[in-house]
């Protein structure tokens, strides 16, 4: 795939990138077995423990959690009302979508507590061991996986296809919570509405968007201030996963749309 020579261009000291279509590897370049920090693309894979936990019967979505009058629900919709960083609250839930890091603190605390183990064990037996990845919890569960490309690409293969919870949760996740709420998504502006499932970001008709603009609406995924991405397009039926050591700036919201459009086209 001609379009992954691209990320040669990024000034990245390491690089990987792969793309699946229907849950088949049908592209990579880079370095595929080095151990990158994924940042804030930890959040997909904290949520997809949360579904098990869920799924299970550990949790249930709609359980107090946070703040006063948020639940599991909210907080993995980054719509409880804490902010960025920080446990005081600047909105009540549900009014207002905040992305914040100290929600998925929280929520890993609660599932911790419910599944009476720590987080990043559960993370490992619910998600990181039944799809074969060997990545680690290593910090906050709001940023703190390192992994490979390899792993990364197991991770979005689950979203394109699950197997550890029903398609039905799957497409709950990546339907927006909440609808209507505005707010900003970090480094990229405010929209108005800010549309998010749980524990992903919903491209819809965000315009500019760190994705391409060939991507469907129904695009989801996240992206982290290492320089990773992941999204997902169910209606093209291909997912592009991204790993890099050059920080998140404006080099990012130019290159990645312009390498999603390339993938699309030749996917």
């Amino acid at each position: 795939m001609d379009a992954l020579s691209q990320v040669e261009t990024w000034g990245a000291s390491t690089v990987a990138v792969g793309v699946l279509r229907d849950g088949e590897v049908i592209a990579s370049r880079g370095h595929g077995d080095v151990d990158f920090r994924w940042a804030s693309v930890t959040k997909p894979a904290v949520a997809l423990a949360t579904l098990v936990a869920a799924e299970e019967g550990t949790i249930d979505l709609d359980e107090a959690a946070g703040p006063e009058g948020s639940t599991v629900r909210h907080l993995l919709a980054h719509a409880s009302g804490l902010p960025f960083e920080g446990a005081t609250p600047i909105a009540k839930p549900g009014r207002r979508r905040i992305y914040s890091n100290t929600g998925f603190e929280q929520l890993a605390d609660v599932v911790a507590r419910a599944a009476e183990m720590p987080f990043e064990e559960y993370l490992r037996a619910a998600v990181f061991g039944p799809l074969g990845m060997d990545a680690q919890l290593r910090d906050t569960a709001a940023a703190g996986i390192h992994g490979t490309l390899d792993d990364l690409l197991a991770l979005a293969r689950e979203l394109q296809e699950p197997t550890l919870v029903a398609p039905e949760t799957l497409a709950e996740a990546t339907s927006v919570q909440f609808p209507g709420l505005g707010g900003v998504l970090p480094d990229v502006g405010r929209f108005d509405p800010n549309d998010w499932g749980l524990g992903v970001e919903l491209r819809d008709s965000k315009q500019p968007h760190w994705t391409g603009s060939h991507n469907s609406a129904r695009t989801f995924g996240h992206f982290g201030g290492s320089g990773t991405f992941l999204w997902v397009d169910p209606e093209a039926r291909v997912a592009c996963a991204c790993l890099t050591d050059r920080e998140f700036g404006p080099w990012a919201l130019e290159a990645w749309p312009r390498l999603s459009d390339a993938v699309l086209e030749e996917a």
